[in-house]
């Protein structure tokens, strides 16, 4: 039913959004594989390709204004149109330092991918996914964004105080909000979503979770249906406080 549905997802050639381009590829979407580094993007192409997916690569750098740009007329010449954007491109740099410690420098890094391109590339994807008749956008939040469970003693992972990483994904939840606000009164939903703390790269496979369990959120919101919910922060047991 989405075999002329297109998919957009950032840092794509590996781990949670690798995953989340393969379920979402057997869905029948056309896949547009976003990376940095070329080899490893048409790598990830070449393997959903094996697969039977229709996956195409497409350079981009979040922070990159030139590969923004470059990402947008590509897709705006092949496809005519975007469906549905997966901003899952993040980093996390020196996370373990306390906050009064931590460098300036490094959270302008961090905020620079987790956020400020978050916010220019929804931008440029915008004009696309208003071609679309049913257009989705998915952030990809952490749990550790949440300053309800970061101010609970109680939480599962209250011990983790990195200061660049949570704040910036408290702040990827109310650009969430505010793009949801913007366009409540059109077909766009904006949603953000916990995939768990997950065995990736990221973490040097700590996690406890798989990427296709952390995976499953992202695709259950880029696929609702016209009475699903926009403005919302969900991991897959439902709602998470802001």
């Amino acid at each position: 039913m989405s075999q002329n549905k297109t998919v957009f997802i950032t840092g794509a050639n590996k781990g949670i959004g690798y995953e989340t381009a393969q379920q979402l590829g057997r869905q029948g979407y056309t896949i547009l594989v976003g990376a940095r580094d070329e080899s490893r993007g048409q790598e990830a192409v070449e393997n959903l390709l094996t697969q039977g997916i229709t996956a195409h690569f497409i350079q981009l750098d979040v922070t990159d204004t030139a590969t923004i740009e470059s990402a947008s007329k590509y897709i705006e010449q092949q496809f005519g149109s975007l469906d549905v954007l997966i901003n899952n491109a993040g980093v996390s740099i020196d996370a373990m330092s306390p906050p009064s410690q931590y460098k300036v420098a490094n959270m302008r890094l961090v905020y620079d991918t987790n956020v400020f391109g978050v916010v220019e590339l929804t931008q440029h994807m915008l004009p696309l996914l208003q071609k679309s008749s049913a257009p989705r956008i998915v952030n990809v939040s952490s749990g550790l964004g949440s300053l309800t469970q970061n101010s609970d003693p109680n939480y599962e992972y209250a011990a983790f105080n990195g200061l660049a990483y949570a704040s910036s994904k408290a702040s990827l939840n109310a650009v969430t909000v505010m793009f949801a606000k913007e366009f409540k009164d059109t077909t766009l939903k904006v949603n953000a979503a916990d995939p768990g703390y997950t065995a990736t790269d990221f973490n040097d496979n700590t996690g406890p979770r798989s990427v296709e369990q952390a995976a499953t959120i992202i695709v259950e919101l880029a696929t609702l249906d016209e009475k699903g919910p926009t403005g919302q922060f969900f991991d897959e047991n439902g709602v998470v406080p802001w």
